[in-house]
């Protein structure tokens, strides 16, 4: 499938949005998958990576040249934590206002009632401290947010925990890709700008192991979830933690 020009294969790639949009781009990609439903199959954790890699050539396009690393490294660590706490302030409110109607809602393309199972009861099990780790998780960090929502959580609390992890979460992404291909290039004589896919593939399947091991290998007896009726009646009270 291609529309003007765009494959579903790059809106997979991390470097597309780089080399195709830019700092402005990337900060939508991140809003966008860390509170809109349909944001889930947009390459967070690859793309925050590769951005830390590119973190010079990035700043110094979309604003100007800063003549540090650090201070590369830190505007963008502002700016994308910025637009990632704003994505799951919008998932929170999507949450508190149509949370009944995404579970009675049929599976489409960009919607997949079971991963907004798979936030709920990981939400279920972690409470607060789950806004935190699902950052970390694919398909789970863009609809924890909108399942704290459906439950009412208090919005201090989802406050607290949507800011320091996406401080987390940006920072070490961020960080780990700028410094690792410092670290190959001056070891190895290895630039992972050139390796690029080997670098995706690898966050991919690091990223999804949890997901996949939950859903697949240590899946336990799955009760019936009949969610939109259990909310209609009564909402859910979280985890204190």
């Amino acid at each position: 499938m291609e529309i003007l020009g765009i494959s579903f294969s790059d809106l997979l790639n991390p470097q597309f949005y780089i080399e195709h949009g830019g700092l402005w781009m990337i900060l939508f990609i991140v809003f966008a998958e860390t509170g809109l439903f349909f944001g889930f199959f947009l390459p967070g954790d690859a793309l925050l990576f590769i951005v830390g890699i590119y973190s010079t050539d990035i700043v110094k396009g979309a604003l100007f040249d800063t003549g540090s690393e650090w201070a590369d490294l830190g505007i963008l660590w502002v700016l994308i934590t910025t637009a990632g706490i704003l994505g799951n302030f919008v998932g929170y409110w999507f949450g508190k206002k149509s949370g009944h109607f995404l579970y009675e809602r049929k599976d489409t393309f960009f919607f997949k009632k079971k991963y907004l199972r798979q936030a709920h009861d990981f939400y279920e099990k972690n409470g607060g401290t789950a806004i935190i780790v699902a950052r970390f998780l694919p398909f789970v960090r863009t609809f924890a947010p909108i399942v704290a929502g459906i439950v009412d959580m208090d919005k201090k609390k989802f406050a607290y925990y949507n800011i320091v992890g996406c401080m987390l979460w940006v920072g070490s992404m961020l960080v780990g890709g700028h410094f690792l291909q410092k670290f190959v290039l001056k070891e190895f004589d290895f630039d992972l700008k050139e390796h690029l896919e080997v670098i995706i593939i690898g966050i991919v399947l690091i990223s999804t192991i949890p997901v996949i091991w939950k859903v697949f290998i240590s899946k336990k007896k799955s009760p019936t979830l009949e969610i939109g009726k259990e909310i209609t009646k009564e909402k859910l009270t979280p985890d204190p933690e």
